[in-house]
């Protein structure tokens, strides 16, 4: 009790300055722990929590920019589909002769016209594609036949109509001048990937 009584008695015998001095120590001793202990720790984490939220809004960046390449990528993806598919039924990998004739046979019909010929030939290999000819003879008035190579024409396929002559004009019983035309009708195709295309066999002179 008498060690409390004297450090009591020496606080209070402290001039005025003394004791701001050393309250002022007391508090300055425990700012600077408190500054240390938890101001610094909190900064450290709040820089740590910027640094990740800088660190995601890169990661968000080229996230964004990635969705939007993959977006430019599958629309190109889809248009390039939709060109080749077009590619392919005007310039088909097979043959297709069935369908190929079929559509000749239609467009005549279609037309007005009588067909007395079609003759599918050899196929003829050329550097980027292969010739497809078929011999087609025809007979009708003037406009029915205009009417067919249009309509042939319009045909997704790529078809030329060559080698066009006409033959045998005459009129019917209701004098109608009727004609008949030769034409060789081409398609083409691509070379196949997988096999070599059938070589057109040497031509033959008659006997």
């Amino acid at each position: 009790m008498a060690k409390s009584k004297s450090g009591s008695s020496s606080f209070d015998s402290l001039s005025t300055g003394g004791k701001v001095f050393i309250l002022l120590f007391i508090l300055g001793f425990v700012g600077a722990i408190y500054y240390f202990a938890f101001h610094m720790g909190l900064a450290e984490d709040i820089e740590s929590a910027e640094t990740r939220n800088q660190q995601l809004q890169r990661d968000l960046a080229e996230a964004d920019q990635r969705q939007q390449d993959y977006l430019r990528l599958t629309q190109e993806l889809a248009g390039r589909e939709g060109i080749d598919r077009a590619n392919k039924r005007v310039l088909p990998e097979d043959a297709e002769i069935p369908a190929f004739l079929g559509d000749l046979n239609r467009e005549a019909e279609l037309s007005g016209l009588e067909i007395e010929l079609v003759e599918p030939r050899p196929e003829e290999q050329e550097q980027l594609y292969i010739r497809i000819p078929v011999a087609v003879r025809v007979s009708g008035k003037f406009h029915q036949l205009t009417k067919f190579f249009h309509n042939v024409s319009q045909l997704r396929r790529a078809i030329n109509m060559e080698n066009i002559s006409l033959v045998d004009p005459r009129t019917n019983d209701a004098d109608e001048v009727l004609l008949t035309v030769d034409t060789l009708a081409t398609t083409f195709r691509r070379p196949s990937e997988n096999a070599p295309a059938t070589p057109a066999p040497a031509a033959q002179g008659g006997s």
